[in-house]
Order: C-alpha cells, then sequence, then structure tokens
C-alpha cells in the first residue's frame, strides 16, 4: 500500500512497491486502488486466500485492465481485500478480516470487492477496480453507497484476472461521482455498439417483490421521479416467468460447475483451509456434473432471450440492487445464506443475459444507502453511463 494509513482496512499489506503510470492522460491526477485478484507488476496475486497468496511469486506485468488505467495517467496506490476465490458476496473474509462500510456502521462492506469499495467510500481513492460475477461490484455498491457497474460481458479485457467462473467473469469499478466514474468508462469501454437513444424504462415487479419489507419498498419508489425525469415510464412486468429462484439455480450452476473447473485441481492438490460459506460452495462445486452444466446453459439462452426481448433497443430496466440495506456483521451462516439466496435472484439477471447493469444511490434506509439499478441493452454501457450522469444530476 502505498498510503500513510489504512483506517477502514481496505488494503491488503503488500510492501509498497510504486506502478509507473503516464504522467499525463484523461486520468491524470486520479488514484485507484485494484482488487487483489488482478495482477499488478511488482505485487503478488493473492485473490483473498494466504496460500495462493504464498505460491504466486511477484508479477512482472498488469492486467490489461490495469495497465489501460496507468497508460491513462491514473496513479496506483494499493491492492485491496476481496473474499476468497472472490466466491462471496459478503466481505467477510476469513483469513484476513472485514473491511469497514463507513456509510453504514457494524455492517457489512459487501463482497466479493469489498476492499475496493470500502476504500473509494472512505475516500481513500477517486476509484477502484472490482470484478462481478453474481454481483461483486453491484451489491458493495449498493451498500457503500457508491456508483458501480457490471459491464456488457466481454466489454473489457479480463485475461491475468483469477477467475471465478469464465461465462459471467467481468471488470467493474466504483467511483463516488459520476463525473469520476464516466471518465474511468471513457477509458475502458471503447465504443458503444450503435443503436438508437435510451428513451424508456420498465419496472421489474418480481424482483422489486425480492427486497426485504414495505419500507425499503418505498425507499427505492422514491427513486422513480428522478428516472422519469429522463425516461419514458412504460409499465412493470414480470422479468422471469419461470421464477426468479429458478434464474438463481441456473447462475448457481454454472458458476459452480466454471469455479470448479477452474480452481478445483488446485484445491485438490493444496487442500486449503476455507472460511465458512467459501467452503461449502466449493464442496457443492465440486458435485455438479457437465451434465448439469449443459442443461442449465440450455436454460441460459431462454433468459437471455427473454430478457433481450423486453428491452428491445431503447428501454431500461429499472430494479432494486438488492434486498436491503448492507446486513449487519457477524450474522449466522444461515440467515446470511438465506440473504445471498435473495440477492442473488435479484443480481442474477443481468449475469446470466450478459447485459449492463449499473448501480446508482439514489435511495436509503434506516440511514444506510440502497442501489437502484438501472439494467440496458447488449453493448450500450456507455449510453447507460451517461444516462445515469444526467438522473444523478436531478
Amino acid at each position: 500500500m502505498l498510503l500513510t494509513s489504512d483506517p477502514v482496512h481496505a488494503f491488503v499489506d503488500y510492501p509498497a512497491v510504486e506502478v509507473p503510470s503516464a504522467a499525463s492522460g484523461p486520468l491524470a491526477g486520479l488514484t485507484f486502488a485494484v482488487k487483489d485478484l488482478y495482477d499488478v507488476a511488482g505485487y503478488p496475486t493473492g485473490g483473498g486466500h494466504p496460500l495462493v497468496r504464498q505460491q504466486s511469486g511477484i508479477k512482472t506485468a498488469s492486467a490489461p485492465a490495469v495497465q489501460m488505467l496507468l497508460d491513462a495517467g491514473a496513479r496506483f496506490v494499493g491492492k485491496t481485500h476481496t473474499d476468497e476465490f472472490a466466491y462471496s458476496m459478503n466481505g467477510e473474509n476469513f483469513h484476513y478480516g472485514t473491511p469497514i462500510n463507513v456509510r453504514a456502521p457494524g455492517r457489512i462492506p459487501g463482497g466479493s470487492s469489498s476492499g475496493s469499495a470500502a476504500a473509494t467510500s472512505a475516500g481513500l481513492v477517486d476509484f477502484a477496480l472490482g470484478s462481478d460475477t453474481g454481483g461483486s461490484v453491484r451489491a458493495p455498491a449498493s451498500y457503500n453507497g457508491l456508483i458501480g457497474l457490471r459491464p456488457t460481458f466481454g466489454r473489457i479485457d479480463i485475461s491475468s484476472v483469477m477467475p471465478l467462473a469464465e461465462t459471467f467473469d467481468v471488470v467493474g469499478w466504483f467511483a463516488r461521482d459520476m463525473d469520476t466514474f464516466a471518465r474511468v468508462g471513457d477509458v475502458l469501454l471503447g465504443d458503444d455498439v450503435a443503436g438508437p437513444p435510451l428513451t424508456r424504462f420498465i419496472v421489474g415487479d418480481d424482483i422489486h417483490a425480492l427486497l426485504l419489507g414495505e419500507l425499503e419498498e418505498a425507499a427505492v419508489r422514491s427513486a422513480s421521479p428522478r428516472i422519469a425525469a429522463h425516461l419514458q415510464p412504460a409499465g412493470a412486468v414480470i422479468v422471469s416467468e419461470d421464477g426468479l429462484a429458478a434464474w438463481r439455480m441456473i447462475f448457481r450452476t454454472m458458476q459452480a460447475y466454471e469455479a470448479w473447473q477452474a480452481n478445483g485441481a488446485w484445491i485438490t492438490a493444496n487442500n486449503p483451509t476455507f472460511g465458512p460459506g467459501v467452503r461449502e460452495r466449493f464442496e457443492w462445486a465440486s458435485r455438479v456434473t457437465v451434465e448439469d452444466y449443459e442443461a442449465a446453459a440450455v436454460r441460459r439462452r431462454h433468459v437471455r432471450e427473454r430478457i433481450t426481448g423486453l428491452l428491445g433497443d431503447d428501454t431500461i430496466l429499472a430494479i432494486p440492487t438488492t434486498p436491503g440495506i448492507a446486513p449487519l456483521r457477524g450474522l449466522d451462516g444461515d440467515t446470511l445464506e438465506s440473504y445471498r439466496n435473495r440477492a442473488l435472484s435479484m443480481l442474477c439477471t443481468a449475469g446470466l443475459a450478459g447485459l449492463p447493469q449499473i448501480s446508482l444511490p439514489l435511495a436509503e434506509h434506516d440511514g444506510c444507502p440502497l442501489g437502484v439499478s438501472l439494467v440496458a441493452p447488449h453493448g450500450r454501457d456507455r449510453a447507460l453511463i451517461d444516462l445515469a450522469r444526467r438522473i444523478m444530476a436531478g
């Protein structure tokens, strides 16, 4: 870490190594942190686990996404904590502890991009890289009062980043303000797919129904006028005709199979100690068969067709990001797993369909932030960010 202090326990305790960046560029003057899944020249890649860190060795080149930011003039200041192998949404790492959520004291930061979210929310950096497989940027953005994007799948090069599930993993990032967020997007995203202006929005009633209660629902609905000031309301829909629990199982099955393909051989050879939750998920992943995976992949294609049909080329899906504000720290495993299942049922849509979803800090409950998300058609990430900028401006 290249900062003088880390009051929110966001950073991994690596020795301070300067990473060269361009003297000028569109991100000059901005500082950033990087989730410890990404290779950064001069640092190990620890993946949230001490044994991975021990075996990593020092990387000689940075991941392409990191290098693009350095070449644009941003200054790297450190690597941030992640859940083990990124296989959690909580941010409570068994080995390294839990970063502090300054926007929701006593509550989890969310994971797996916990350190990046905590560092950004606390003002230690201007922006930070995370990654999103099942919600690992969107959920922490919601919990920490940040802007966070899951881009269109494949939009940003994710090579030299520890994989979790290869058909879901994407590069994502956090910022506190839309100007900074958009500047980073201009560097990372390239050109949008051609399409008409985004002019309409629909509301996902079944996703809203997964909110924890009426107060959370009221908080999220309070953001509707700000969205409606820039988009024409086009009614409410049932997003999943099969039920969101069924979609969650498609995601969980495919994620688990891919996670075991990526990490199973190492786990079998090293017999590492995993924390609660991560241990059980990898045990389950080891039992998912190729037949299970292929059957889920067929159902996933139907999900993509459904969402693509709902959005067309000019419509946004407006939904809550998470079931509620950040859960309290230290909840028992069953309570947290139940919440995780509810959250995954809300978050799985964009991942299954490969579509961009941005979480915006538009709502609040009990003094804590609660994100509202916009899902856009394929490849319209920069149009989505521009829309978000206008909504955030009022």
